[in-house]
């Protein structure tokens, strides 16, 4: 097994949905069979239109050939991995290349940058992983401190084991992955709910709205921006609980089964549809709208 690096652009031609299945061709099939069972970070290229860098992790379960095109493959990713990263990390910063180990033996960046499945080391993962996973009152504390989450560190040899292990907890942990999945969706949506178009914040600068999650993690739900909504509490518990849905053009629908219809609308934005992020890719994906309806929403 090996960490790797996936390059994907929102407005690929690929069937790429990152949080579920990685379209590639076969030129890069051994790569991506040393993934299998192990992690990987999504990459945004610089010539993308509001390129992210470095922007989410996921987990590469199985590959198996593209049924719809001969010559691709597919990368299942594992239900529940992936994770949009709290801040997208840069290619570089002040220090130079994020990912060091394309630079070659000149100190130039190779040519390994330019290919869209590469393997990355352990400690490139880690450094990226800990920007990238950090809120603003430190998840993760600093690599120099001698309290430093080890799965964060590069690995000293004698407790490899138990490093990696603690890597892997913290990068599944549902509390952390909860705290990151609310600030990704808050900041999509500018802390206003997608619903009322309310933005309340309180005296201590924390918003009234919670991110929902469209597909619930219960259901495989993937902890990815356009899995969810900013939604006021009374909207997130109408949501939840399949009394108001949201069509594939952003209408917002109300169940038969409300018993209180005037009050419902009442509270929706005047628009009857929801307020949805400024980026295109942020925005409610159709696949799991559909699925809330389909499963949740009582007609």
């Amino acid at each position: 097994m090996a960490f790797g690096v996936f390059i994907h652009r929102s407005d690929s031609l690929y069937e790429d949905t990152p949080a579920e299945q990685y379209q590639f061709p076969s030129q890069y099939l051994a790569r991506v069979e040393l993934c299998i069972g192990d992690w990987i970070i999504y990459y945004e290229p610089t010539k993308a239109q509001e390129s992210r860098g470095y922007f989410a992790i996921a987990k590469v379960q199985q590959v198996i050939p593209d049924p719809s095109r001969s010559g691709m493959y597919i990368a299942i990713i594992e239900p529940n991995s992936y994770l949009d990263f709290a801040n997208p990390v840069p290619f570089r910063d002040a220090k130079g290349l994020l990912e060091r180990g394309l630079l070659n033996e000149q100190g130039k960046i190779s040519g390994r940058a330019q290919s869209a499945v590469r393997p990355i080391s352990a400690v490139d993962f880690n450094r990226i992983t800990e920007l990238g996973l950090a809120e603003e009152t430190t998840l993760l504390p600093r690599t120099d401190a001698p309290s430093s989450h080890p799965g964060m560190q590069e690995p000293q040899t004698a407790f490899q084991y138990e490093q990696e292990r603690s890597r892997v907890a913290y990068l599944t942990s549902r509390i952390v992955r909860d705290r990151i999945f609310r600030r990704v969706v808050l900041r999509a949506y500018d802390a206003r709910c997608a619903i009322t178009s309310l933005k309340l914040i309180n005296g201590h600068g924390r918003a009234e709205v919670e991110a929902a999650h469209i597909r619930p993690v219960e259901a495989n739900g993937p902890d990815i921006v356009s899995n969810g909504l900013a939604l006021s509490g009374t909207a997130h518990w109408m949501f939840d609980r399949g009394l108001i849905s949201v069509a594939d053009d952003h209408e917002i629908l109300i169940s038969r089964h409300v018993n209180d219809e005037t009050g419902v609308r009442a509270i929706i934005n005047k628009t009857g549809r929801i307020l949805p992020p400024a980026r295109a890719a942020d925005q409610p994906h159709p696949h799991f709208l559909r699925w809330h309806r389909e499963n949740c929403f009582k007609l």
